[in-house]
């Protein structure tokens, strides 16, 4: 089982939708659990402050090292993971999620106004991931996402693992499809508005489905991942220089 401890300023923010679905069947059955730390119960001033202005000037809050720092220390163990969800992070990938889905233990931070002391990243060794390049005002969506990333990875969550394999970055390191995007899906009716399924899926040609399926797989991402293409290394495919 995997343990998720969540500091925020606002705890009452999960499990929420993490509750619902494939993630909420998986904590009834306690293949994971979430807990939610409230950052401001380790302000020390009646007002429980939990920000001040950063030195040198310049817009926004930052929160407080000393805060921040004793709620860590009060709710990490020597298994502990910690994270910081951070638009400067490293940008999250399917690797990473596998990665982590192999601890005992994420600590998530979850950050507000212009985010938090680098001395607390730096003293607590902890590890900045982004969810992609933008700005959020604040870091519970970005844990929304982590978590849901890290949980299908853990077996059992998604019912059938093989699964993993067919979506899109779901292929093991090194392997042909690895930057490959996931291939178009249909279902019934055979014919929608005119658009009818592609007759190779109706055939119950196994070998044809596997190969019209990469050849999309394919055609997609060279679409809408020109960046991921350019790293494609299969057999009789040809990447621009």
């Amino acid at each position: 089982m995997i343990n998720f401890k969540i500091l925020t300023i606002f705890p009452e923010l999960f499990p929420g939708p993490l509750a619902a679905s494939v993630t909420g069947s998986a904590l009834e059955k306690k293949l994971w659990s979430i807990s939610a730390i409230n950052i401001r119960d380790f302000a020390k001033d009646k007002h429980k402050t939990v920000d001040d202005y950063p030195y040198g000037g310049g817009a926004g809050m930052l929160i407080k090292p000393d805060v921040i720092a004793e709620a860590i220390e009060s709710n990490i163990s020597k298994k502990s993971k910690i994270i910081y969800l951070s638009p400067r992070g490293k940008v999250l990938n399917q690797k990473i999620s596998q990665e982590l889905a192999k601890e005992e233990e994420i600590v998530l931070l979850c950050g507000r106004y212009e985010g938090v002391d680098q001395r607390v990243l730096e003293e607590f060794e902890i590890e900045e991931i982004s969810i992609g390049d933008y700005v959020l005002s604040g870091g519970e969506l970005a844990a929304y996402v982590l978590i849901d990333s890290i949980l299908r990875n853990v077996s059992g969550v998604l019912g059938a693992d093989e699964s993993l394999s067919e979506e899109s970055f779901g292929a093991k390191d090194n392997s042909e499809y690895e930057n490959l995007l996931e291939y178009p899906h249909y279902t019934r009716p055979y014919e929608w508005r005119g658009r009818k399924v592609p007759e190779v899926l109706t055939q119950g040609h196994h070998k044809k489905i596997e190969e019209w399926r990469k050849e999309k797989a394919i055609e997609v991402t060279k679409k809408n991942r020109p960046d991921l293409y350019l790293k494609l290394n299969i057999k009789g495919v040809t990447t621009p220089s």
